[in-house]
């Protein structure tokens, strides 16, 4: 990836939306350059998909929490496989320090919340969780 590349996803991630015809303006390349580079990222999965992005306050009305897990012994790949496949798990990271996975845990209400607690608790392999419901964003990516 070249600093045209870098520049093309710069402009992409501020307007997802944005034509080959401005993208090309902006970058002051030819509009086939832009189709050939955006065709060459996708290609190569390096952009692996466009989105939409809603402010918060006009999200859909759903519970965000953050779990952190501590995975017993030599487990951690069999417990990503689990969580992998539960509904209520919308991110799974690999971290360091005191606990090996953060999840990034999604609910429609307080009791499904609880419901997903329980399921990801009852893992095989998960020795400790702790748990913080996210209550306000100051700053969106």
């Amino acid at each position: 990836m070249d600093t045209l590349d870098q520049q093309l996803i710069a402009l992409l991630r501020q307007d997802a939306r944005a034509s080959i015809a401005t993208l090309a303006h902006k970058l002051k390349v030819s509009r086939g350059t832009v189709t050939n580079r955006l065709t060459k990222l996708e290609d190569t999965g390096q952009i692996v998909g466009y989105t939409v992005r809603l402010r918060a306050d006009v999200a859909p009305k759903q519970i965000s929490a953050w779990m952190s897990i501590a995975v017993e012994g030599n487990r951690t790949r069999e417990v990503v496989g689990i969580l992998l496949g539960e509904p209520g798990v919308a991110g799974l990271f690999d971290t360091n320090g005191r606990w090996d996975l953060l999840a990034e845990l999604r609910a429609d209400s307080l009791s499904e919340l609880a419901e997903i607690l329980e399921r990801v608790r009852l893992i095989k392999g998960i020795g400790a969780t702790e748990t913080s419901i996210h209550l306000q964003t100051y700053k969106l990516a």
